[in-house]
């Protein structure tokens, strides 16, 4: 009989996507994937609907027969606000550890994790690597959730010695669609930016996202890995291939930008992802490209350029141009004005 695996948060496209294509892997027999919101696809695999904060998943993996899980449903953004979302994070984490903890049969434990548990912070090392422990921890935020899920994570690999335990800390997410919070930053007419900042970036495409998944559900790579592609970008230049103007503002005028951003559901820059676009972030993959045949294939630059291509030319014509770029002047101070673009 082929493996059966378990993954979870499927209502997303990275989810949603992942289980369909393991589903028509050689060596899997099912693939069952659970979410509390209806999957847009679910095409070529089983669903569940039910939410990981209740122990009804218990039931679901015994049903099955589940040997292996991969737990995507960690996520920066989610329906019902910040503390819906932290709850789903965590608390589902835990409740999910804990039937597996319950059911001998899983022997393979995938966990999706961010390169945001480093946070972005000014003494940071130029390369940060998995053995390294943050300056300053994350204080809030999906890094912070992220950070818990991976301590309960730790632990029930202790108490799990004969699973096999992969984490998987993914750089910034971008294909085509965008679909991340970064991608709608980066989707803004114009893209406002922390005066004398230019941050160091690195991406991840999701099709290496899906085939580092794919491995690590059905081979055993047990360990923490980094997964980024090769090389970096600066934010200057990812402004320029998308051929975007910029609009530097000073940190608290850009935390009023973002704040007004969220609310009006234009984008959601969250304070990490503040902290990412002052200081930027750099993480070694070594690790990774050795046990995992040399993924990603991309590099930071290519995925980046792939993206961009996707994208509409995303600038508003000339008139609405000047005026979302005259609200954001408003916030500067009259001597610092002279650095806008102009269309």
């Amino acid at each position: 009989m082929g493996k059966v695996v378990l993954v979870t948060g499927v209502a997303r496209r990275l989810g949603d996507r992942f289980a369909a294509e393991l589903s028509r892997c050689p060596g899997v027999d099912r693939v069952v994937g659970v979410d509390a919101r209806e999957p847009a696809g679910e095409a070529g695999y089983v669903f569940h609907r039910l939410d990981l904060r209740r122990p009804t998943v218990a039931r679901v993996i015994a049903e099955h027969e589940v040997d292996t899980v991969v737990h995507l449903d960690v996520s920066a953004v989610g329906p019902g606000g910040r503390a819906a979302v932290k709850e789903r994070n965590v608390i589902g984490t835990m409740q999910l550890l804990g039937a597996c903890q319950k059911a001998p049969g899983v022997r393979r434990l995938v966990v999706k994790s961010t390169t945001g548990v480093y946070g972005s912070a000014p003494r940071d090392p130029a390369v940060l690597g998995e053995r390294m422990l943050p300056k300053n921890l994350p204080r809030g935020g999906f890094a912070k959730d992220a950070t818990e899920a991976e301590g309960y994570v730790r632990g029930f690999a202790r108490r799990r010695p004969d699973c096999a335990v992969t984490v998987l800390r993914f750089a910034n997410i971008l294909g085509p669609a965008g679909d991340t919070p970064l991608g709608e930053y980066f989707a803004l007419p114009v893209l406002p930016t922390v005066l004398g900042h230019d941050p160091r970036l690195q991406f991840v495409h999701e099709d290496d996202v899906i085939e580092v998944l794919r491995i690590a559900a059905q081979e055993d790579r047990p360990g923490t890995f980094n997964v980024a592609g090769e090389g970096v970008l600066l934010l200057s230049q990812c402004a320029r291939r998308l051929g975007r103007p910029t609009v530097p503002l000073p940190a608290p005028a850009l935390g009023v930008v973002a704040a007004l951003a969220r609310q009006t559901r234009i984008a959601d820059i969250s304070p990490e992802q503040l902290q990412l676009l002052t200081h930027g972030r750099v993480v070694d993959t070594t690790a990774l490209r050795s046990a995992f045949d040399g993924l990603p294939r991309r590099s930071t630059a290519e995925t980046f350029a792939e993206f961009a291509a996707a994208q509409r030319s995303g600038l508003l014509p000339p008139e609405r141009l000047t005026a979302v770029t005259d609200r954001l002047t408003g916030l500067l101070p009259t001597d610092h004005t002279h650095h806008l673009p102009r269309s």
